[in-house]
C-alpha cells in the first residue's frame, strides 16, 4: 500500500468535503448578520460550528463502529445535504443556529470515520504520513474555500455561499459511490460493539493522561486563529492586510504538513510532537511583542510553521494507542478531547480581552504551549509504541520482534471491562498483559 493509492478513496472526499466546509467558515457570522442577528449573536452562530462537532464526536464514533466507516461517510454527507440546503433557506437565526450545529455534528462523523479507516489499513510504518496527509487535505480545503467563496459572492448573495457548500457536499457523495477503497476493512476482522461507557471505563488513565495532553494541544492550535486577527486589530492595521498575514500563515502551514508525516515515521512521534508545542507557544507569546505589519507577519509565519510540522499528530497518537476492538468507539473520545481543547482555547483569550489584557491572554496560552509540549514528552512514550526510535526497538524487543498495542483493550462485557487498567511498566516499554 502506498499514499498515492489512498489519494482517490481517502484523501480526495476529504479535500472536496472540507473545500465546502472551508468556504462557510468567513461567512457564517455574515449570513446571521444578514438575517438580523446582532453582532453577538451572529457570533454564536459561527461558534455552534465547533460545538455542533463536539457533540458529535462521542455518537460519530458509536455511527462509524454500527455501520462501518464508508457508510457513516455517507450517511454523514447525506445530512450534511440536508443541513446546507436549510442553512441557504433559513429565514431566521435560530433556524441556521441549528442548521449550523448539525452540520458540526456531521462534519465529525465524515472525518472520524475517515481517520478509523486510515488506522485501521495503513500499515504502521506508513501511519503518521497517512494521517498527516489528511489533516493537510483538511488544511488545503480550509485555505481554498474562502477563496472559492469569495469568488461566489462577488455576485451573489451571503446565503448562495451555501450552495456551493452543498455542489461539494453532492461532489463528495459521487466520488464514495464510485470509487472502492482500497482495503475492506470488516474483511480483517470481526469489531466488538463495545459501548462508549466501556471504553471510558477501561481506558481512563489513557484519556486523564495523555488525552489531558490533547486537549492542550488543541487548544494552542485552535488559538492562533483567534489572536492573530484580535492582535492585529489592536495594531490598527487595516481588515485586508490582516487577510494577507492570515493567508500567509496559512500558507506555511499548508505547505508543511508532508515532511512531518515523514519525520514521525522514522525518527518518532516526539521529534514532531514537541518542536510543534514549542515553536507555537514561543510565537504566540511572542506575539504581544511585535509593533508593526511586518514584525507580525514574522511570528504569524513562525505561529503557522509550529502549526504546520504537528499536521496529524493527534490523529497518529490517536491510532497508536487505540484499541483494535474498540476503535471508532476510542477515536470519538479522543476527538471529544481535542475538540474541546479547541472551543476552550479562543473563550480563554476572548475573557481576557473582555478583562482588558489581550496581551495577558495571548501570553498565557504561549505558557499553555510549553506545557503541552511539557505533557507530551511526559505521556506520550508511555502509551505509543511510536513515540521514538528508542521506544520502537525496547516494544519488539518485549514482544519478542513485533510492535505490542500500547494500550490495553476494554474485555467482553461480563467480564473485566470494569477492571482497572494493565499498569504501564515505565517509559518507553508497553503496558503488561
Amino acid at each position: 500500500m502506498s499514499l498515492r493509492s489512498l489519494i482517490p478513496a481517502v484523501f480526495l472526499p476529504v479535500l472536496i468535503f472540507e473545500t465546502g466546509m472551508g468556504a462557510l467558515a468567513p461567512v457564517l457570522a455574515l449570513s446571521g448578520r444578514a438575517l438580523g442577528a446582532s453582532v453577538g449573536s451572529a457570533g454564536l452562530v459561527l461558534a455552534l460550528l465547533g460545538v455542533g462537532q463536539i457533540l458529535g464526536d462521542v455518537p460519530a464514533g458509536a455511527l462509524a463502529a454500527r455501520l462501518g466507516d464508508r457508510k457513516a461517510m455517507l450517511v454523514a454527507s447525506g445530512v450534511t445535504a440536508v443541513t446546507l440546503t436549510g442553512c441557504a433557506l433559513a429565514r431566521s437565526v435560530w433556524q441556521l443556529a441549528a442548521a449550523v450545529t448539525v452540520t458540526g455534528a456531521s462534519n465529525a462523523v465524515f472525518i472520524l470515520a475517515r481517520q478509523s479507516y486510515l488506522t485501521e489499513v495503513v500499515p504502521t510504518g506508513l501511519r503518521a504520513r497517512a494521517m498527516s496527509t489528511l489533516g493537510g487535505m483538511s488544511r488545503v480545503g480550509a485555505f481554498v474555500g474562502p477563496f472559492l467563496g469569495a469568488a461566489v459572492l462577488t455576485r451573489f448573495p451571503v446565503h448562495d455561499i451555501y450552495w456551493l457548500a452543498l455542489l461539494c457536499t453532492a461532489v463528495t457523495v459521487v466520488v464514495l459511490l464510485t470509487v472502492r477503497d482500497v482495503a475492506d476493512p470488516a474483511a480483517g476482522a470481526v469489531r466488538e460493539t463495545a459501548s462508549v461507557r466501556s471504553v471510558l471505563r477501561g481506558h481512563r488513565r489513557v484519556f486523564l493522561t495523555l488525552g489531558l495532553a490533547v486537549l492542550l494541544v488543541a487548544s494552542v492550535r485552535a488559538t492562533r486563529q483567534t489572536v492573530l486577527p484580535l492582535w492585529a486589530d489592536h495594531l490598527g492595521l487595516s481588515p485586508s492586510s490582516t487577510s494577507v498575514v492570515f493567508g500567509i500563515a496559512g500558507l506555511v502551514d499548508t505547505l508543511t504538513f508532508y515532511p512531518s508525516g515523514q519525520v514521525m515515521d522514522r525518527a518518532g512521534r516526539l521529534w514532531v510532537a514537541v518542536p510543534s508545542m514549542v515553536v507555537l507557544g514561543c510565537a504566540q507569546a511572542a506575539l504581544p511583542l511585535t509593533h508593526s505589519l511586518a514584525s507580525l507577519t514574522v511570528v504569524a509565519m513562525l505561529m503557522g510553521f509550529g502549526n504546520g510540522i504537528g499536521s496529524g499528530i493527534l490523529m497518529t497518537l490517536g491510532a497508536d494507542v487505540a484499541p483494535p476492538r474498540a476503535r471508532s468507539q476510542f477515536l470519538g473520545v479522543w476527538r471529544l478531547c481535542a475538540d474541546s481543547g479547541a472551543a476552550g482555547g479562543p473563550l480563554v483569550v476572548s475573557a481576557a480581552a473582555a478583562l482588558g489584557s489581550l496581551a495577558a491572554g495571548i501570553a498565557l496560552m504561549g505558557a499553555v504551549g510549553l506545557a503541552a509540549a511539557g505533557a507530551l514528552l511526559r505521556w506520550v512514550p508511555r502509551y505509543s509504541a511510536y513515540a521514538t526510535t528508542g521506544t520502537r526497538r525496547s516494544s519488539k524487543r518485549v514482544a519478542g520482534g513485533a510492535a505490542p498495542a500500547p494500550v490495553p483493550e476494554p474485555r467482553p462485557p461480563g467480564g473485566a471491562s470494569g477492571q482497572p487498567e494493565n499498569p504501564v511498566r515505565g517509559r518507553g516499554e508497553p503496558p503488561l498483559t
